[in-house]
């Protein structure tokens, strides 16, 4: 279905339809990335900077698969942080994590390439556990950096933290600093997050794909990231 220009009245046809179409790729790249028998030792070879993947609540590292060849293919080493396991940490503990397989690995001139609860992950990696400062930046796709107001309809505590007002939305929400160092991808309509995942301060970039998970293998995607990605580093070349 053809995705209604700038300015256009989304329908509800065409909500209900990407909606049906993104939980239809949900579905599908969990039961793949259950089957997967790809190593992540396999994407560690690349000339260019190092590149740390971080999903979404309930996704394992295969979901990000797609994105994950496509970085790779550009030439960058591509890390996933295995024992984040199906990522339902709270965000803080996630982010040691992170913080911690930075360490381990001897990354420098980092970048994490994150989706939905993967960007507050890395926005508190940046802000709180990164002393020796080595990400360079962050390429967060359908991240609620505000918030989900859906999220007070959750019964999980692990969908409950996505409320606007959780303590730890509202915390990296106030945080700016880094914010020039962030580009935050997003579709024209997303179902989770009804408040959009525009982040003053950072690079915002609206791309053609609706949907919350479909983004995810969309081509148009993995070119935007990789591009942002190559970009020379410094809050010159981040910023909105």
């Amino acid at each position: 279905m053809r995705t209604p220009g700038p300015g256009r009245r989304i329908s509800p046809l065409h909500k209900a339809a990407w909606w049906l179409q993104d939980y239809a790729y949900a579905a599908s790249w969990q039961v793949r990335g259950f089957l997967s028998r790809v190593q992540p030792g396999s994407f560690h070879q690349g000339h260019r900077n190092p590149v740390v993947i971080i999903p979404g609540v309930y996704e394992n590292w295969q979901f990000m698969l797609p994105l994950i060849q496509a970085i790779h293919d550009a030439g960058h080493p591509v890390h996933v942080v295995t024992v984040l396991q199906r990522n339902q940490l709270e965000v803080p503990e996630a982010a040691r994590l992170v913080a911690q397989h930075l360490e381990e690995a001897g990354l420098r001139d980092a970048a994490l390439v994150a989706h939905s609860k993967g960007g507050l992950i890395g926005k508190y990696a940046m802000l709180s556990l990164d002393p020796e400062h080595r990400i360079q930046r962050m390429v967060a796709v359908c991240t609620p950096f505000s918030g989900s107001s859906y999220a007070r309809y959750m019964l999980l505590p692990s969908l409950r933290i996505f409320s606007p007002r959780n303590a730890v939305t509202l915390q990296l929400a106030r945080e700016e600093a880094i914010n020039s160092r962030i580009t935050s991808l997003y579709g024209p309509f997303d179902p989770h997050i009804p408040e959009g995942s525009v982040l003053p301060g950072a690079t915002n970039i609206e791309l053609p794909v609706a949907g919350h998970f479909r983004i995810l293998g969309d081509p148009g995607t993995a070119r935007i990231i990789v591009e942002q990605l190559d970009l020379p580093a410094g809050p010159a070349a981040t910023g909105a």
